[in-house]
């Protein structure tokens, strides 16, 4: 019971951040809505969905490779209600979330976590190459000062060692499995599958710039958002960024209505995904 209290705690804490943030924002969000035709918002939230199903897979395939794996609503279920943490101010909710409920279907602490954190490194690698491979050398060269260090991070050996050391220190067991290369490039395979998904995503709201330019400024901005992992979400990092991007392309009251929309539809793919995932395990449970 008491574990049940916290899990409902934690989700109405989540959710009323994210209306919080929703609220805080309303004269511009109806402003930005208003610029959007049904078709699009639909398009928009479709491609949001995507996306996140493809960071799903790659938390999946992560977790099945260190000795893990999950049947797919399950895994669904674990993951999308416990990235709604994201919205709570602090960086440990999502993962602590994640643990609290692979452990009830017999995934190890230690292992939710690795599986976790190794998310960051495989989406901003891949978010940058996306990056300087849609919007161009000339004017995004300077983001290949931070390849090498993402490509040594990627090495399954390196990895290996690092959550080795980490176990040690907090004395843990170690993992009975390593990731594998196959493992960690099945994963990056999915994780770019989300980031065109996620420019498909911001091509519905401003397609002005074009389908190659979205893929590109999505993934940048978020980029710049999730090193600020002190904010809830990248809240209000990721925006800018977005703005300034699109700045050649949009004047900046546009600008920002595109940024607050594509925030809106992120959170409201957010709740969806969680809801049904949560749906679809309570009917396998009963």
């Amino acid at each position: 019971m008491a574990r049940r209290l916290v899990r409902y705690g934690f989700l109405a804490v989540a959710l009323g951040f994210g209306a919080w943030a929703v609220g805080r924002q309303w004269d511009d969000v109806v402003a930005g809505f208003s610029r959007l035709t049904p078709a699009a918002l639909a398009g928009s939230l479709v491609a949001v969905v995507a996306a996140l199903l493809g960071a799903m897979l790659t938390w999946r395939t992560l977790l099945a490779d260190l000795g893990s794996p999950l049947p797919a609503r399950p895994a669904a279920k674990v993951f999308f209600v416990g990235q709604l943490g994201k919205y709570i101010p602090g960086t440990i909710w999502p993962v602590l979330a994640q643990m609290e409920m692979g452990r009830d279907l017999g995934v190890p602490r230690a292992r939710s976590a690795a599986a976790f954190f190794l998310m960051m490194p495989i989406q901003l690698a891949t978010g940058l190459l996306v990056t300087l491979v849609t919007l161009g050398w000339d004017r995004y060269g300077w983001l290949l000062l931070f390849i090498p260090l993402l490509l040594v991070l990627l090495e399954p050996k390196v990895i290996n060692a690092v959550i080795g050391y980490a176990l040690r220190r907090l004395k843990r067991e170690p993992l009975e499995r390593p990731l594998t290369r196959r493992g960690m490039l099945t994963a990056l395979g999915w994780a770019l599958t989300g980031w065109i998904a996620y420019g498909v995503h911001l091509y519905f709201v401003a397609p002005q710039g074009g389908l190659v330019f979205a893929v590109g400024a999505f993934a940048l901005s978020w980029c710049l958002g999730i090193l600020t992992f002190v904010i809830p979400a990248g809240a209000g990092v990721r925006e800018l960024a977005m703005v300034t991007i699109l700045a050649p392309h949009l004047d900046q009251g546009a600008a920002i209505a595109v940024a607050l929309s594509s925030r809106i539809v992120i959170i409201v793919g957010d709740l969806i995904c969680a809801g049904l995932a949560g749906i679809a395990a309570r009917r396998d449970s009963v």
